[in-house]
């Protein structure tokens, strides 16, 4: 998908919504567990009942990696249920030397390897530029680089002081030099809202993928306030505040209600902060 399909997409959706996978087998409902594929059968009734009300599906493969296997599998059914006008993010957060980063780009952009095809895959930044380029290689795919996080253990190092400036903005600035707002986005926590005017000052026209709304306290309305550009340049993350709305057997429709719910509410932002 590119950056103008994308920005057409949250026009005629209406919404900046990216609904996280984080599907948990001990925190499905019951009654599906008696199901052949819990996950999957989890997975496919979100997306049935938030499709409408979100633009982005964001699995973290560490629920899949857990379950071995059959995870594996369940992962690759929910990526073909994903609908193909929506933007698919492999939550993996990889990154490593030349070669191991060519063969983890492998496995979730070229369909061929791991049965996977996902627009983006989240990168870690720190081993440089030779660990993020062979994501970068396949042609149309997105590489979403890790900027800032919302974790409290982020600051550790990413608002170190390096010659004079936080090291988040180091990131942002050096990582400019390897792909263009066609093709790389940033993670940005929405816990870190303060932040926000910095990074769009540096990264004016990217998008920005941000977690950290809902069960983790962001603010969407400042998260939109400060990081909109005027081509939206946001993807907001929700996931535990979505697809565990309910444990019971009601938990699509409770789903489907609460993706509605934010995505009101980013209608509002849209008209309110979208320059026109």
């Amino acid at each position: 998908m590119t950056y103008q399909e994308l920005f057409a997409s949250i026009l005629h959706q209406k919404s900046y919504l990216c609904v996280g996978l984080d599907t948990d087998l001990r925190k499905i409902p019951a009654h599906l567990q008696s199901e052949a594929d819990p996950v999957f059968a989890f997975n496919r009734a979100i997306i049935d009942a938030t499709a409408e009300y979100c633009v982005a599906y964001k699995p973290n493969i560490a629920f899949y990696e857990a379950q071995g296997p059959k995870g594996w599998e369940s992962l690759r059914k929910t990526l073909d249920y994903i609908p193909k006008t929506h933007f698919t993010i492999a939550d993996a957060k990889r990154g490593d030397i030349g070669n191991t980063s060519g063969l983890y780009a492998r496995t979730f952009f070229d369909p061929s390897s791991a049965g996977l095809e996902f627009d983006s895959v989240t990168v870690a930044p720190y081993m440089g530029s030779d660990s993020v380029q062979p994501f970068l290689e396949f042609e149309g795919k997105w590489v979403i680089l890790l900027a800032l996080t919302s974790n409290p253990g982020g600051a550790d190092f990413q608002r170190l002081s390096v010659n004079g400036k936080p090291l988040y903005e180091q990131v942002l600035t050096t990582s400019q030099q390897w792909a263009g707002a066609d093709r790389m986005m940033y993670v940005v926590g929405a816990t870190q809202a303060d932040a926000f005017a910095d990074i769009r000052r540096l990264a004016p026209d990217h998008f920005l993928l941000v977690p950290g709304v809902g069960a983790q306290g962001g603010s969407l309305e400042a998260v939109s306030r400060h990081g909109m550009n005027s081509h939206c340049g946001l993807l907001v993350n929700s996931a535990r505040g979505i697809i565990y709305a309910s444990s019971g057997p009601d938990f699509a429709q409770k789903a489907r209600l609460e993706a509605r719910a934010i995505q009101q509410e980013m209608e509002k932002y849209l008209d309110q902060f979208l320059p026109h």
